[in-house]
């Protein structure tokens, strides 16, 4: 029995990590040609062979073109958040009680994901995209404002007026703004010096 149940995990592995490299293909794939058409002249035929995966295992794991597009999106916004919240956490754990210094910490993180990963970023660049993806970027985009603002304010904060709300925005609205340059700079050292540029500017309007 012990045998069977081993042999049924050890399919079930080799299944799953075949339908991760599907995916993985097919995702690659779509990122490349949305980079060379855009998203509305891309096609679902171009993407299947480019990738190698059936028309079929495409429709099975995404749905279609919208369901790649959003997917990619979806894993870029994830990346920028966890590395985000660990630059935060990392800093919280060094002794930094200064809920802007933690702010900033996120921010370098999250705009370091916009170059390490231009190539994908620059696809949202455009806001062109499937039906509701712009309402879905919004809403993504307003509970990133709402937890800024609750970093910025810190635990121990007594201001939850209307000016803490118009900072969040603006440090937010100027991350935002950044990341779409560093995803179009030149090469890693102008990166770098965005980003670096970036951090002075958001301390510089929290003083």
């Amino acid at each position: 029995m012990g045998t069977t149940r081993q042999v049924n995990e050890a399919g079930g592995g080799r299944q799953w990590a075949r339908a991760d490299a599907t995916r993985q293909a097919l995702l690659t794939a779509a990122q490349q040609i949305f980079a060379d058409r855009g998203y509305p002249d891309a096609g679902i035929a171009e993407i299947v062979e480019r990738s190698g995966i059936s028309v079929g295992s495409l429709y099975h794991h995404y749905g279609g073109k919208a369901g790649l597009y959003l997917a990619l999106w979806e894993d870029h916004t994830r990346e920028q958040e966890r590395r985000a919240a660990l630059a935060v956490a990392a800093a919280r754990k060094s002794g930094e009680p200064d809920p802007m210094a933690l702010f900033v910490a996120g921010a370098r993180a999250y705009l370091e994901v916009c170059w390490e990963h231009r190539e994908v970023a620059r696809l949202f660049q455009g806001g062109e995209g499937p039906p509701g993806f712009s309402l879905m970027r919004r809403s993504r985009s307003r509970q990133w404002l709402a937890q800024n603002l609750r970093l910025l304010r810190g635990p121990d904060s007594a201001d939850e007026g209307r000016s803490a709300e118009v900072l969040g925005l603006v440090l937010t609205s100027v991350i935002g703004e950044a990341g779409r340059e560093i995803a179009t700079a030149e090469d890693e050292g102008q990166a770098a010096e965005i980003i670096d540029e970036i951090c002075r500017i958001l301390l510089r309007l929290a003083g």
